[in-house]
Parts: C-alpha cells; sequence; structure tokens
C-alpha cells in the first residue's frame, strides 16, 4: 500500500524557548527564511506524502495561517513592489499538500498525537515525525524509510548513530541484528537508557514509518496508565514487540541529525543553514571568521 499520509506532532509549548515561544510556537521558529515547521514539510512532499495531518494545541494557530493562502493585502502588496518571484514562492507553500489540523486532546506524551489522528488515518501506513528536529539527508529520511518499508512491510523506524555520551540519555536506542546493510530487526528499544545499559549506538529518532495496527496498541497501553502517566509512542511499539510484530530501525545513510527543540541545537542548526543559503552564506561565513578570531 503507498504510504500517502503523515501526521507532524506540533502540540508542545516550547518551554525551552520561553519567553519567545509565549506568544510563536517552536515550530515556527525561522531558519534564516523558512519556518522549522516547513523544512519537514517539504521533505514529506518529496517523498510523495499527499495528506498532512498537523497535531496542535490552541496556541499554535500561526502555523495554520503560514500554510494557508495567502491574504488579499500581501498579493497586492508583493505585485505593487514587483515582487512576482516572491510571490510565486510564498504561494507555493499553501499548495505543498493537503493540510488538516487536529487539536490535541488526552494525556501528556508523544503518543497522544496518534490517536487525535487515527481516525484521518484509518488502515493505511504513515509517517509521524516531530516538526521541531529533522535529519538532513540525501535521498531524504522519509524516502529511505518508504524504500524500507517497501521491502520488509513492517514499521521501520529512522535510525541515528550516536557517538556523544550524554546522548545515551537523550533518545531511545534500539537492540537487535542487522539483517542488510544499516537495516536492525528490532528485539528491544530502551528509553535513555545511559551509555552502560544501551543496547548499541543507535538511536530511533526524529521520524517513524508505522503501520495502522499501531493503533490497537496505543489504546493497549493507554489502557494501562494511571491518569498521572504520559502516553509514548514507544509504549506502543513495545507491546508490538512482546507481541511477536516486526519492527525495523533503518539507518539514514548520508544523513545529519538536527535538533532544532533546544536552544543551543537551534543555534547550530541555524548557522550550518545560513552557510548553505545561496542568497547569504559566502557574506555570513565571513562575518563569522571574524567573529571568532
Amino acid at each position: 500500500m503507498k504510504v500517502r499520509k503523515a501526521v507532524i506532532a506540533a502540540a508542545g509549548f516550547g518551554t525551552r524557548f520561553l519567553p519567545q515561544t509565549k506568544a510563536m510556537p517552536k515550530e515556527m521558529l525561522p531558519l534564516v527564511d523558512k519556518p522549522v515547521i516547513q523544512y519537514v514539510v517539504e521533505e514529506l512532499v518529496e517523498a510523495g506524502i499527499e495528506d498532512i495531518i498537523i497535531v496542535t494545541g490552541y496556541h499554535k494557530r500561526s502555523i495554520e495561517d503560514h500554510f494557508d493562502d495567502l491574504s488579499a493585502d500581501l498579493v497586492k502588496n508583493l505585485l505593487d513592489g514587483n515582487k512576482s518571484e516572491l510571490l510565486a514562492t510564498t504561494k507555493a507553500v499553501s499548495e505543498l499538500a493537503n493540510f488538516v489540523y487536529v487539536r490535541q486532546k488526552g494525556p501528556y506524551g508523544n503518543g497522544t498525537p496518534l490517536l487525535c489522528a487515527e481516525h484521518l488515518i484509518g488502515n493505511e501506513p504513515f509517517i509521524y515525525t516531530w516538526a521541531d528536529d529533522f535529519i538532513k539527508a540525501s535521498p531524504n529520511r522519509f524516502t529511505q524509510l518508504i524504500e524500507a518499508y517497501g521491502t520488509y512491510q513492517s514499521s521501520v523506524l529512522a535510525g541515528v548513530r550516536i557517538h556523544d555520551d550524554a546522548d545515551y540519555s537523550k533518545y531511545g536506542i534500539a537492540g537487535g541484528s542487522e539483517v542488510a546493510p544499516g537495516i536492525i530487526d528490532v528485539d528491544q528499544i530502551i528509553e535513555k537508557p545511559g551509555k552502560e545499559a544501551a543496547p548499541s549506538n543507535l538511536a530511533a529518532n526524529s521520524g517513524y514509518l508505522l503501520t495502522p495496527d499501531v493503533f490497537s496498541y496505543l489504546r493497549q497501553a493507554l489502557a494501562q496508565k494511571d491518569e498521572k502517566s504520559e502516553l509514548y509512542y514507544n509504549d506502543a511499539v513495545k507491546l508490538m514487540l512482546a507481541d511477536g510484530k516486526k519492527v525495523y530501525v533503518a539507518e539514514i545513510q548520508n544523513g545529519k541529525y538536527y535538533d532544532a527543540g533546544s536552544k543551543i541545537g537551534y543555534l547550530k542548526t541555524v548557522v550550518d543553514f545560513a552557510l548553505e543559503n545561496p542568497e547569504i552564506g559566502a557574506d555570513f561565513k565571513e562575518y563569522l571568521k571574524k567573529a571568532v578570531s
């Protein structure tokens, strides 16, 4: 079955960026001239995704506005200023995909956005991802996940090799057997185990291709939680593994992981993207040389 749909979780408060995120969602923080979430959407579209479901909160209306059609006032302003090329570029944003917005309801945790979008996914495999981190790769991470799904017809999680000891306490670490170069048949995923308890140095993060049976396992995980516990997508994955379901991790090839959801990670991402920008990259590089000399 063709992978046509994606869910982006974008309901968090972005507390690490307060007070900036009091009025502006962290997903809308700019990387030069595009918000972070637009890069994620463009990746999805490049991989063939047609319908994008963005799970938001009450304070995320600017995300909807960004992917909406242009206002008449903005169109007139750009036309009056003879900025037809900029008009075309900006208008194309609203035509990237079919966008659906769902307000998140339920317990905290990254499993809840999935349940909120279940009625729109139906019985199809789909992509689940975040709006503040990504892996810049060629071919892009979602294309690689879809290719792996085409081979194994099971859920496939994006994998990144980690080398910093501190990262073993930040991400879920996958263990299992390698069935093809860069493809792990998973037998366990341990959340933030620390280096000593980690089953490998392969973190499963930044994007997931999930089969629709994940929803029944999410509901099962939710039923086992008390009212104060958070619901994680990994709770469902663990139940799938325990039930004999196949889950794979595909190490994303030719990629670099960016975490734009933390202050230092965001600044590193901005610098890299600015250096690669054809309009300002050369000037910015010269500025950095002088700034650090």
